[in-house]
């Protein structure tokens, strides 16, 4: 059974005066080659004494495992016993004064993959008891220019926190709590069971930044409302955790299918086995957003990873927050001072409707997630390109360790996503169609009549009707949005409606469509011509993705561009074929 920490618990949330004393200390890293001492790191608030946590490699087998504590002198025990694929991250009680010693000598054997002791993850949030009627932080990230464009369909964010209220009382998973914002399922690793219900308020409040339901005429708005939240708890009702949880928080999100993460919580202590937690996400392709930090020093962890997108928090002025941590590692800036949101639900005292105003860099984090969760929906599904589009389109300031690229502005991001895809995939188009009619008549051939090629080439390359959001219609839609999305995406991108991770495999996007049209219909002289039109868009559209290099693809970055090469030969070719009026 998980030791419950509740030290400091009245101040664990506190920034104000009379702060413990770990908010304001600098990060402290416990990397291997900066083996500590016993007495230093029994010195330490951060860690729970006695415990350490060994994180051995995958193919060790439990015997192995058993083998390797014996050796050791220490009881080896796993960490969540209910889950599987937790990379094998262990948990040992020892003896306090071994610690530096079990530490330096673990750490050279390779079995192990990394060692440190628990260390404690706080949730980052500074509470504000004053009410505000509006949520002047969606305003400024661009939200209602963004909602005309993307509202996140087909990703899922998971929110690794203290859970999220999306349970009935009876524990089963429901879409009301949140005002029918969609939960999938998740799992606790405080209580390990499968009920990741919010039972300290920080969880439901970030989750909602990220995907409350909007336009219903209840409550607030979630900046990507179309999202599915996962909820994932690795902190208790005390707003407290251990970095173990938290690692195997992420790898469990990573391998339920979460497409982004979300860490409203840090240290200020360097975890290797969360480290290696936010790699194994990033190469599984997941988009890893942490909270700075609320020292208003040293950008704290898992936020100062290279893997991890870190979010300072800025105020109305656009000013960084007093508490903010900042630093090299900063990426970007988003509002976290009274923050607006729903928070915990009671169905029996609040009605689901307890609105909460709350500080911290916990608050700015879920913006840049639920902004991350725009571009998946978009198409834009690499890890690294999602980062590049969110900095590229910030509103520029210029310290760059306060605010990193800029204050994020997800409006602009989704605007300039969806326009530079139009007009790249037009250009090609036009390029492409160009190209084949030339050595259709070089050969001595002449355009196929057929009806239907010009709309057949914009529904497969660039979408029907992509204008569609310069008239605010699929924000005004309803549950209509997801018939408006059919629109303005081409076919090739159909598939993100439904799962941002089904898109790795670009099924919709390849010659396949094209050759099942052909199969359908070249025999038909009314409707030739749409083949080799649609044909047409599919070539472009594939030449777009190998250019851009934007998609994360099964085969990685380099199986991306030939397949998106050979794709558009195979579309060419039947261009050729059913846009020859002569050849038949």
């Amino acid at each position: 059974m998980k030791r419950a920490i509740v030290t400091f618990a009245s101040c664990a949330f506190g920034l104000a005066v009379g702060q413990p004393a770990y908010a304001e200390q600098e990060r402290i890293d416990l990397a291997p080659s900066n083996a500590p001492t016993s007495q230093f790191l029994e010195s330490l608030p951060d860690v729970m004494p006695g415990e350490i946590v060994v994180d051995v490699k995958d193919d060790l087998t439990d015997a192995d495992i058993e083998r390797l504590g014996s050796e050791f002198h220490i009881a080896l025990r796993d960490n969540s016993p209910g889950v599987k694929n937790d990379g094998n991250i262990a948990i040992a009680n020892i003896d306090a004064s071994r610690l530096g010693e079990l530490i330096a000598r673990l750490t050279s054997d390779s079995r192990v993959e990394a060692v440190e002791p628990v260390i404690v993850a706080k949730a980052l949030f500074t509470p504000n008891d004053p009410k505000f009627g509006e949520q002047w932080h969606m305003t400024r990230v661009g939200a209602e220019r963004a909602w005309d464009y993307a509202c996140g369909q087909g990703v899922t964010v998971a929110v690794v926190d203290t859970g999220i209220a999306c349970y009935d009382k009876s524990g089963f998973m429901k879409g009301t709590d949140l005002a029918g914002t969609s939960c999938v399922g998740g799992y606790n690793f405080v209580g390990n069971n499968d009920i990741a219900a919010d039972d300290q308020g920080h969880g439901t409040h970030v989750a909602g930044t990220i995907a409350q339901t909007t336009n219903n005429g209840v409550g607030v708005a979630g900046l990507a409302h179309c999202a599915k939240l996962m909820p994932v708890k690795v902190l208790s009702k005390q707003g407290w955790g251990t970095m173990a949880d938290v690692a195997e928080g992420i790898r469990w999100a990573a391998d339920h299918g979460a497409n982004v993460v979300n860490l409203s919580l840090g240290s200020p202590i360097r975890s290797k086995v969360v480290e290696n937690a936010v790699k194994y996400a990033s190469k599984k392709g997941v988009v890893v957003v942490a909270a700075a930090g609320n020292s208003g020093k040293s950008v704290g962890y898992p936020a100062a990873y290279a893997d991890v997108i870190a979010v300072s928090a800025t105020d109305r002025n656009d000013n960084l927050a007093w508490f903010s941590s900042r630093g090299p590692e900063v990426a970007i800036g988003a509002p976290g001072v009274s923050v607006t949101q729903q928070t915990i639900c009671d169905e029996g005292k609040n009605k689901c409707e307890m609105w909460g105003v709350f500080n911290g860099t916990s608050m700015a984090s879920p913006h840049v997630a639920a902004a991350a969760a725009l571009a998946m929906g978009q198409g834009i599904t690499n890890p690294d390109a999602v980062r590049e589009v969110l900095q590229a389109t910030a509103i520029p300031k210029n310290d760059k360790n306060l605010f990193g690229a800029g204050i994020l502005d997800a409006g602009k991001s989704v605007f300039s996503t969806h326009f530079t895809h139009v007009v790249v995939r037009l250009l090609v188009l036009f390029g492409l169609a160009l190209a084949v009619a030339r050595h259709i008549k070089r050969k001595g051939g002449s355009i196929e009549r057929g009806v239907g090629k010009m709309a057949a080439a914009l529904v497969a390359g660039v979408g029907l009707l992509p204008v569609l959001p310069v008239f605010g219609v699929p924000a005004r839609a309803g549950s209509l949005r997801w018939v408006t999305e059919l629109f303005i995406k081409p076919v090739g991108e159909w598939d993100l409606l439904f799962s941002a991770a089904a898109h790795k495999w670009l099924i919709l996007a390849s010659a396949a469509p094209t050759f099942l049209l052909v199969a359908l219909f070249f025999g038909s002289k009314r409707l030739r011509g749409a083949v080799g039109g649609y044909a047409l868009g599919s070539a472009a559209l594939c030449v777009q993705l190998a250019m851009s290099g934007e998609v994360l693809f099964a085969g990685g970055p380099f199986m991306l561009r030939v397949f998106c090469a050979v794709n558009a030969a195979m579309c060419l070719w039947v261009a050729r074929m059913t846009l020859d009026a002569k050849r038949i």
